[in-house]
């Protein structure tokens, strides 16, 4: 979320490493896990956390305002959105340099990237639309308007349909691809902020800021089917490779929540720093890495033990927190 729109009495854009290394070597290609980033909005840089090592290797200088960073299936690419420039930072993760910026709609906050590789989307928060990019022209294709303040956002398996968290309107859309259509728009909780999908597509998991809850929506029925209470401000969500459970960044009580989602239940509380908000699961499922806004750093979760196994100090504020994927 940006900086000017505020649904719970914080800075917006807390929602979604200035390094303490830098001048180091480039990168070798991307490899799945090997490398989270982490996006920091008041250092104006994205931090690259090396996993093998729990250090910041190196830190590459973006856009004004740097709220969320997604990379594409490859990895070859990483894409930073600059909140308060209005533009997309495009970062080769090889050489670490940004090769484009490309101007979207005001204030950009979340960013994903098409399983295709083709099409990269940007929510918009404070012009209440998303902006298609492509790929291979890096210029915007399509704009689609969508309800207030949209902010998450996520990609079918089969990346036929984008689905948009509207926090000013406490509801999804629900984006046919192909058309660059809304058809179709899901009520949820208070202040939907972050989305993340199953494995398979079937269950979308919505964190709801301002009710403290997250919703679980029925993708193919399309309607919410429960609701589970969790920390205080829930943000950044994110689902284990395996389906098996959902982790969910508490910003106001500095923890994170696991969900098991075969009982829809909180069935442990780890506990982090200070705010937050950005999460990301490691390919392999057996980490998550989580930004900690007020705090300055990235904590480290085990999942098998639902313990914070590291604390690594980042940069000034970092929000958006991304990984490569492993192939499906």
């Amino acid at each position: 979320m940006t900086r000017n729109l505020d649904i719970a009495g914080r800075t917006a854009a807390v929602l979604c490493a200035a390094a303490v290394l830098t001048g180091l070597t480039a990168a070798p290609s991307e490899r799945p896990g090997r490398f989270v980033y982490v996006a920091n909005l008041h250092s104006d840089t994205v931090s690259v956390v090396d996993t093998r090592s729990g250090t910041v290797v190196d830190s590459v200088p973006v856009g004004d305002g740097p709220d969320s960073a997604a990379l594409g299936p490859d990895g070859s690419r990483l894409y930073v959105t600059d909140s308060a420039a209005d533009t997309v930072s495009v970062v080769d993760t090889r050489t670490r340099t940004v090769v484009e910026t490309v101007g979207v709609g005001h204030e950009p906050s979340r960013v994903t990237v098409s399983p295709d590789n083709k099409n990269v989307y940007v929510a918009n928060v404070g012009a209440g639309t998303v902006s298609v990019i492509s790929t291979r022209t890096l210029t915007v294709t399509h704009t689609i308007a969508v309800g207030d303040a949209p902010l998450g956002l996520a990609v079918t398996p089969d990346g036929r349909t984008l689905y948009v968290a509207t926090a000013g309107t406490d509801s999804v859309s629900v984006i046919d691809t192909d058309s660059g259509t809304v058809t179709d728009t899901l009520s949820v909780g208070g202040g939907p902020t972050a989305l993340a999908l199953t494995p398979d597509g079937c269950h979308l998991y919505v964190s709801n800021l301002t009710s403290d809850d997250v919703s679980v929506v029925d993708t193919r029925a399309r309607t919410e089917t429960d609701r589970i209470p969790v920390g205080d401000q829930p943000a950044g969500i994110g689902v284990l490779p395996d389906g098996s459970h959902v982790h969910v960044a508490d910003l106001g009580s500095d923890d994170v929540s696991v969900i098991s989602t075969r009982s829809r239940t909180v069935t442990d509380t780890v506990a982090v720093g200070d705010g937050p908000n950005g999460l990301a699961v490691a390919p392999d499922g057996r980490t998550v890495h989580v930004s900690n806004f007020d705090s300055d750093t990235l904590s480290v979760i085990d999942t098998r033990t639902s313990r914070t196994t590291a604390t690594v100090p980042v940069g000034d504020g970092p929000t958006g927190v991304t990984t490569q994927q492993a192939p499906r």
